[in-house]
């Protein structure tokens, strides 16, 4: 016997119903006589419909699915608006079952079938009124959301298992449900989520949903320059200063609340201020989780699922990433599933080389292409020195090739539309050497200076080409001045010529510095420069090769040069006195832009760039 309250509380065994049985109703609507199937409908879409009201009428569904036509289709999407997600276990298996028999038996219905459980896949709307005033945006405070999406993720797969060709049709529904870039953090996060849920069991549609999120990050990342984000940071650090120090001990109380709670509350200090660049920083935390997941198994790495998901990721990188100008992080997806293995860095390294020298590709693909692997070389404290030297020699080689073909010819002149590619690479040889000088010389001093010797940097310095007049100046100054330390080659004297054919302008009419014109005529970038999203930046940074700032006794230390003949002890000592612990960290390195035109990606907390006086 059931106890007062637990009867009151349980569904009738019987409920009422009008119009006969369901087959009756839909022969007599086929008939003409609509009374009862305008009743069935009103039932239907009763919002107080009970749990074994759902039930039987989904079980004699199940029975009659054959006479659901296409002629139906309005009786079917109230079906399919039935609140089935957040009832009993028994309504949630019922209606997976009436969705496998109606699939099978109608496929005409497979699109709205699918729609119905992909606008499942963020969380549900509420409405709040706010001085008479309707807002509406996603509940984050359902308890049941992740037991929601596990159940939407059964249907899919229950529908798929039916219906073949199921992820022809579900990609197109998968792209226009994508929520707008100005949804609700959660809302976005949700979907994404559930979107890389969907590869795991529809693996055929794993490049074309990569395709879609990243497209969509890419779109957050370049709707949020650096400098934005650097503003927002700023601007929020002074406030959060100010109430400190008017309000100090304030929330104390709160904060002990915070952690005395279940519920996990985010700390403050992990969330951008720029509202795009939280939006961007969640979603790409989660990109990091699934690429880690899906290539690791059971704490291993899994070589077969990480080069399946590599080419995934290459092919969307060659198609979105690439041809996109100063996209700031969401490239690092390349970075983080390179550091799994060297043989992937390896092969990201040779698929970029592969673009840069192949003549057929578009000059701004080919440049791009030079400045991700310039700045790959520089930042990935994965790839070992060994793998640094063969990339050196190849760019090296390549660039004193394209000497041997254009200094004699009628395009030997500086020009970048000619060029483009060529100062590219220099540039990129310029950069990598900037960051990895003392591990290329590190442990054999002499060795280390036959090999940078045997480059023959002199010869590409003074081609009629003029890289040093294309690349950065920052890059420029700094390479200078280490290629003198090591008597590789002296370019001051180019540099002053080239500085003289730059005519100098006025900032601003109210008067200011002068400024040179076109300091960077190759329109270049460094795509991994520092990453600044809080969050997924922990992902990153245990990867990634940072600079600290030159000291003065640093910057003097460029000044002198080695001196020829040194003796092995003496190479020992300044090995001890040069090489750092950090991995070999360089001790400073150049922005992207010169301070008057500032980078996209330039480097947070990166020093201005470097000026080492020349030489008197």
């Amino acid at each position: 016997m059931l106890g007062g309250d637990e009867f009151i509380s349980s569904p009738p065994r019987k409920t009422v119903r009008f119009g006969g049985t369901l087959t009756d109703i839909l022969l007599k609507y086929e008939k003409g006589e609509t009374t009862d199937f305008e009743l069935l409908k009103h039932q239907l879409s009763d919002p107080d419909i009970k749990d074994a009201q759902i039930i039987n009428w989904l079980h004699e569904f199940r029975a009659s699915v054959a006479y659901l036509t296409k002629e139906l289709e309005q009786l079917v999407s109230i079906l399919l608006k039935l609140p089935w997600l957040r009832r009993s276990r028994e309504v949630v298996e019922e209606y997976l079952g009436f969705l496998g028999n109606l699939v099978s038996a109608q496929t005409v219905h497979l699109r709205p079938c699918l729609r119905m459980i992909v606008s499942q896949f963020v969380p549900p709307r509420i409405t709040i009124r706010e001085d008479d005033v309707d807002i509406s945006d996603s509940d984050d405070d359902d308890e049941n959301l992740s037991e929601n999406f596990n159940t939407c993720h059964r249907a899919l797969q229950t529908v798929a298992r039916y219906v073949p060709s199921t992820p022809q049709f579900l990609m197109p529904i998968l792209v226009e449900n994508f929520p707008f870039i100005n949804k609700s953090e959660r809302t976005l996060e949700c979907y994404v989520h559930n979107l890389l849920r969907v590869t795991v069991y529809l693996p055929t549609l794993r490049l074309q949903i990569l395709e879609l999120i990243i497209e969509k990050l890419l779109k957050l990342d370049v709707s949020t320059p650096q400098q934005d984000i650097e503003d927002a940071e700023e601007t929020a650090n002074n406030s959060d200063s100010e109430e400190k120090s008017t309000e100090e001990g304030l929330f104390d109380m709160e904060e002990d609340e915070e952690r005395k709670g279940n519920k996990v509350v985010s700390s403050s200090s992990e969330r951008m201020a720029h509202p795009l660049a939280e939006r961007l920083d969640i979603l790409m935390t989660i990109l990091f989780s699934y690429i880690k997941d899906v290539c690791h198994v059971d704490g291993k790495l899994d070589i077969n699922n990480t080069k399946d998901l590599y080419r995934d990721l290459v092919s969307v990188f060659d198609k979105l990433i690439l041809p996109t100008h100063a996209s700031c992080h969401v490239q690092y997806f390349m970075f983080y599933i390179c550091s799994f293995k060297l043989g992937l860095a390896e092969a990201f390294l040779d698929h970029l080389w592969k673009k840069l020298h192949d003549p057929n590709n578009p000059s701004v693909i080919r440049q791009t292409a030079g400045s991700y692997i310039g700045s790959f070389l520089a930042r990935a404290k994965f790839i070992p020195v060994v793998t640094v030297k063969a990339c050196l020699d190849l760019l090296v080689n390549w660039m004193h090739k394209y000497i041997d073909n254009q200094d004699t010819g009628a395009n030997a002149y500086c020009d970048v539309a000619l060029h483009g590619p060529f100062y590219s690479t220099c540039q990129a040889v310029f950069y990598t050497l900037i960051f990895r000088h003392k591990q290329l010389l590190d442990g054999n001093l002499r060795k280390g200076l036959s090999y940078l010797q045997s480059l023959n940097f002199e010869r590409i310095v003074m081609c009629q080409l003029n890289p040093l007049k294309i690349c950065i100046p920052s890059v420029v100054n700094l390479f200078a001045a280490i290629t003198r330390k090591y008597q590789l080659v002296f370019c001051y004297t180019i540099i002053e010529r080239n500085n003289r054919q730059f005519i100098p302008v006025v900032r601003s009419g109210t008067g200011g510095d002068l400024v040179q014109t076109c300091t960077n005529p190759l329109d270049s970038f460094f795509p991994f420069d520092p990453y600044m999203l809080k969050r997924s930046k922990k992902t990153i940074d245990p990867f990634y090769q940072f600079w600290e700032e030159l000291s003065a006794e640093d910057l003097e230390n460029l000044k002198k040069p080695i001196k020829r003949g040194t003796s092995e002890d003496e190479d020992d000592d300044f090995l001890k006195g040069e090489t750092p612990q950090n991995d070999g960290v360089v001790g400073i390195a150049p922005n992207s832009y010169e301070s008057n035109t500032r980078s996209p990606v330039s480097s947070i907390g990166s020093p201005p760039d470097c000026y080492v006086p020349y030489p008197q």
